[in-house]
Formats: C-alpha cells, structure tokens, sequence
C-alpha cells in the first residue's frame, strides 16, 4: 500500500511526470517547463550536478590509481558493463554495476546503463544525425515491421529545434539520405581522413566521406552562452563530464534550463515500479515510486506522463503497469509491447596502415571528430541479399613510439627523441538490424530485484541479415581501402552480444494502427491517451544513424503537442 505518511497528495501532484532524465527526459522536462507545466522529473539513480559532480574531470593519467585502467577485481563483478568502451577508472561511477541490477538473458545481451541525472547524456558518443526518408519509408518499401506514421517533413522543425539549442557541428553536405541541420563550424578532416574523402569521390561515385556531426561547442552561440555553457576544448575526455558545457548533456543544458523556469521537481533515487491508471477515468493517474535507498513505496499525480526511462527500462515499466484494462501492460492492447526490439550492429572493424603523407601530424585543431560515411547500400533500390544497410566511422591517426632496441646512452637517446609511425586508419561500421516479433523483453514471473520490480528477460540475437551485412561491410571497406593505397588491410569481427552497441530500440513502436502498434504518429500510446513515449522504445525500426538526436526531436515535438491537446481539454 502507498505510504499514507508522505506529504499530502496535493504536494505530490504536478501537471506532468517525465520518467528518466537522460537525453529524451531532459528534453521532455525543459519543453514542458518552459511551456508552464509543473513538472516532476524522476530518475532512480543519485543527483548529479553540472561541474560539481564531475570528481575525474581535470585529473592528470598519473593521478589515477591505476592510470585509468580498471581493475581485475572490478572487471569480475561487472563483466558486462566492462565491455563498454567508456568504462575505465575514470568513468566507472556513472555506469550501473552489474550486480546491483541483475537481469535475464535468454540470449546473450550485454544491457549497458547509468542510472544518474543525465543517464546515459553523460557518457555518450556524441554522434548525431538526422534520418531521412529513406529511413522513415523503409518498413513500408521493404516490407518488415510497421510503416512508420511520420515522414522527414514531420520531423524536420523539430530536428532544427533541438539542434540549435544543443549545439551540433557539421557541414552542409547536400545528401538527401542525410539532410543538413542547423550546424555549427565542423571539426575537419585531417590530412589522411580528408585523401580517403576525395579517393572515394573519384573512384565510388554515389559514396561520401563528411566530417561527423557531433554535439559540440565549435563555436558557441548567444543560445548556449546563455546555458552557461563555453567552447569545446577539444580534451577528449568527454566522458568524463564537461566542465565547459562543451558538449551537450541533459547536466549542462536542459535540465539547468528547465529548473530556470521554476517549474521543475527534481527528484533522485526514485525507482518507478508501474503507472498508474484510473479505470473509470480511462486513464494513467499518475506512477508509483519505490524511494531507491529506503525502499518506501510513493505514489505522484499528473494528468500527462512523459516515459523517457530507456529503451529496455521503458518497456520494463509499461509491462509492469498491469490493471484489468490492461493485465498485459499499459496500452497493450495489441501484444507487441516489449516484442520487435532492435539494435545497432557496430560488429565489424577494418584497420589499415598508410605510409604518407609523413610530413603530416597535427590534426589541424580538430580532436573529437572524424570521418563519418553515410549508407549507400539499398538505398534507392534493393540491390543486396540482406535489407536496408550500414554507415561507418572513419579515423585516420599517427603515435608516437620509441626504439628500445638499444641499451645505454642510445637507448636514453631513443627515449627522449620519439619517433612518429605511419598512419593508422580504421572503419568501424554501424549497422541497421530488422525488428522481429520474436526479438523481445518480458517480466520474469518469479525474481525480483531488490525493489520488488520483476526482473526484465531479455531474448534478442543477432540474425542471417546481420552476417550477410557485415559480410559485405568487410568485403567494401577492403576494396575501398586498397584503392586508397593503404597496406596491410586487416577486417575482424567484433566479438559479442548484442546490446553493446548500446543504441537498442523498440519495443513500444510507432505505427498507424493500433492493433499492430503501442503509439500514434504524436508518440502517444493509441489506448491511454495522456502517457507518451519519446525515447528509444518508441522506434519503429533502427536506420544506420545514431538515434539520440531523433529522440530528441521526437521528445519536443510530443510535448509541444501534449501542452496543446491538455490546453484543450483532449487529454
């Protein structure tokens, strides 16, 4: 039973609730906020603030322990989360230990998490990418999962929103399969990056290399001065957390933006068990609290709830918020909830070396970027023996190095005079994966973690699509490669579950029909009108881009319709 004990049921009543304060719940707070909606945003992990909270950020590699590798013992307690590429001595803190929040796989799934203010904002790539309609059509045209029920021109005032105020760099490009935003200056290419470009263009006509388009200050604006926030510094310790508000965070930008308003209700280490819903009312009420360190059970009000927990987390929530309308989960009406889950495959790599230009070095003030070469299989047609298709990273660097050959006085000379090697470039593709209805999450009926929420199963696997894919991502990359000149080509598949690519999707897809679908074109589930769904749970299928800046975009737009339809009288 709720704790009758808290505060009065008027104090614990807001206008709307957002569940999660990582990149989609921060942008689901401020939009609400500053629209005048009191609101109550929830995260189950502890507070962290901007700048304050941020213990590693100015520390030197000798002040750490360990020189921020991670110890043996740590890896062993936490032998998922240590796959993460992020995870070292001096980022641990703002990933979840495995142990702490076990979950089920039936198939091998590393889940990567962190459950603090900012989630997951804190640790990300950065990455960001508009889709385009070759994205939003390619259910419908290629015939697998649901039609998405928006096109790019639903979305677009909604990607220019968000990507001036989070601050993206890039160039205009004029690819229709990767429209241009509202861009700050790029990081350029460097030297090798920029001949890989034109070795492509003059040999693989319809093929590009660009300059990435990332969340960083290039060169701030009136908008992001006004956030607090300063210039990239190009550190690249970005994990970290920036103390400059260099690149975007829900800490650094709409979190602090929302709390301006007076509207915001932060509350940490609130664990959300279920929504809520009124059976008379034919709608969600409100969500129901497990207070994280003492286990006290509260009940919120609101008449709109914004789901922002994660991709697998929201689908935990919704399936847990079980009533006789809705014994399957809220809004299950049509048993897909928690089913066609997908994922990125980042499982591929070709490395490479190049002996020139030697004369190069410096990387002409650009750190945090790279190349980046957007899909081109399947794209106006279907070309391939695997759907849809796969873009890819492409970094070019040189190290430096020393003889150790010698002994004595030479070796000290060889120590002291450092050599440069020759360039090292590397592709790493990212894949686009099929959404099946057999790849799902499900509550366990028996273990419960330490909340008493049913422990989340999870069954997702990679399939012959994927291996036809990557096939094909080593045997391209190989060529284009070689025709560039580099030596010593070497392609290798990335061992693994999925999961570690960390972009999973689903679950609570959009679509046109309810009964093939959980949410409207306006991310609104089809059976409770007054509870959306803005982050990866709600993606209908994966494209190849990296899908923070479209959860963005999905966030600002759902609340901006939201406000309207509460304003009249329709939610």
């Amino acid at each position: 039973m709720p704790n009758l004990n808290t505060d009065s049921i008027k104090d614990r009543t807001f206008d709307a609730i957002v569940i999660g304060s990582g990149i989609s719940g921060g942008w689901s707070a401020k939009e609400l906020t500053e629209r005048g909606l009191k609101t109550l945003l929830l995260e189950r992990g502890r507070d962290v603030q901007h700048i304050r909270d941020y213990p590693t950020t100015s520390k030197m590699p000798y002040e750490f322990d360990h020189r921020m590798e991670v110890p043996l013992a740590i890896k062993e307690e936490a032998p998922i989360v240590s796959k993460c590429y992020a995870f070292r001595e001096d980022t641990m803190h703002f990933f979840v230990k495995d142990k702490e929040h076990p979950y089920i796989q039936e198939k091998p799934f590393d889940w990567i998490r962190g459950y603090q203010v900012g989630g997951k904002s804190l640790t990300w790539a950065r990455q960001t990418q508009r889709w385009s309609d070759f994205d939003f059509e390619g259910p419908k045209r290629d015939g697998f999962a649901v039609d998405w029920p928006i096109r790019y021109d639903d979305l677009a005032p909604w990607y220019s929103h968000v990507e001036k105020f989070a601050g993206i760099v890039g160039n205009r490009d004029g690819l229709p399969e990767l429209p241009d935003g509202e861009f700050l200056p790029a990081f350029p290419l460097n030297a090798v990056e920029d001949y890989f470009r034109e070795q492509v263009k003059l040999k693989y006509p319809g093929r590009h290399v660009i300059s990435t388009r990332m969340a960083h200050l290039s060169q701030p604006q009136p908008i992001h001065l006004e956030q607090g926030r300063g210039q990239c510094q190009m550190r690249t310790l970005c994990q970290r957390g920036c103390p400059y508000g260099g690149y975007f965070s829900s800490n650094a930008s709409t979190i602090p933006w929302a709390q301006k308003t007076g509207n915001l209700t932060l509350r940490p280490f609130s664990v959300v068990h279920s929504i809520l819903y009124d059976e008379q009312k034919g709608r969600a009420t409100g969500v129901k609290v497990i207070d994280t360190n003492s286990k006290e059970e509260i009940e919120f009000f609101a008449k709109i709830i914004f789901v922002n927990a994660s991709a697998i987390n929201t689908n935990l929530i919704l399936l847990n918020s079980q009533s006789n309308r809705f014994p399957e989960g809220l809004g299950n009406d049509s048993g897909v909830l928690g089913r066609y889950i997908a994922f990125h495959h980042y499982g591929g790599e070709v490395k490479a070396r190049y002996e020139g230009p030697l004369d190069k070095y410096r990387t002409d003030g650009r750190k945090p970027g790279y190349g980046y070469v957007p899909r081109f299989r399947n794209l106006h047609k279907q070309e391939m023996n695997f759907l849809r298709g796969y873009a890819a990273g492409f970094v070019a660097s040189r190290n430096f190095y020393s003889d150790t050959g010698d002994i004595g006085e030479p070796l000290k000379e060889n120590l002291v005079h450092r050599k440069l090697s020759p360039w090292n470039v590397n592709s790493f593709m990212m894949g686009e994966t099929i959404p099946k209805k057999e790849s799902q999450v499900t509550l366990d009926k028996e273990m419960k973690d330490d909340w008493g929420i049913p422990q989340l199963r999870i069954s997702v696997d990679f399939d012959e699509n994927d291996r036809r894919m990557l096939e094909d991502y080593f045997e391209q990359y190989s060529e284009m490669f070689s025709a560039a000149g580099f030596k010593d080509i070497m392609a290798s598949k990335r061992e693994g579950a999925p999961g570690l690519d960390i972009h999973e999707m689903g679950g609570v897809r959009m679509g046109h029909d309810p009964k093939t679908s959980m949410l409207n074109k306006w991310n609104q589930i089809h059976a409770c009108k007054n509870v959306f769904v803005t982050d990866g749970a709600c993606m209908t299928s994966t494209s190849t881009q990296n899908p923070s800046l479209t959860y963005m975009a999905f966030s600002a737009r759902a609340a901006d319709y939201a406000v309207k339809e509460m304003k009249k009288g329709n939610i």
